[in-house]
């Protein structure tokens, strides 16, 4: 499989690791975008959020409260962070491995970002 975050979990390319288990991984992500900025992933593969199955649902739960807990230990749960999900093309998935992000460290606005809609008359 040519998955960059399969070959994370293998430790056939190197992250910087910030949480692990025998159900996910956490790790900082390459381009930051907020002073901390990591994801979590499964080490199971499953390529977006649609293929997410019933027996799924404690896996993802897992990812969730994992994203809790390191927010809590970098020391920034309290104030708040971001979780995201992307999928697909349109919501801004890259890698076909679900992941959680998880943003902190500053405060977050809402929408995260202004974008001017065109439409035709």
């Amino acid at each position: 499989m040519d998955c960059l975050f399969c070959k994370i979990n293998a430790n056939e390319i190197p992250a910087e690791v910030i949480y692990e288990d025998d159900k996910v991984i956490a790790f900082n992500d390459i381009n930051p975008q907020a002073p901390s900025h990591f994801l979590v992933i499964p080490r199971k593969h499953i390529a977006t959020l649609n293929d997410i199955g019933d027996e799924d649902r404690e896996l993802v739960g897992h990812m969730v409260q994992v994203a809790g807990k390191v927010a809590a230990e970098k020391g920034f749960a309290a104030d708040g962070y971001r979780t995201v999900f992307n999928c697909n093309p349109h919501g801004g998935q890259t890698v076909y491995h679900i992941h959680l992000h998880v943003l902190g460290g500053k405060p977050m606005g809402w929408p995260p970002y202004q974008e001017t809609l065109k439409t035709e008359v």
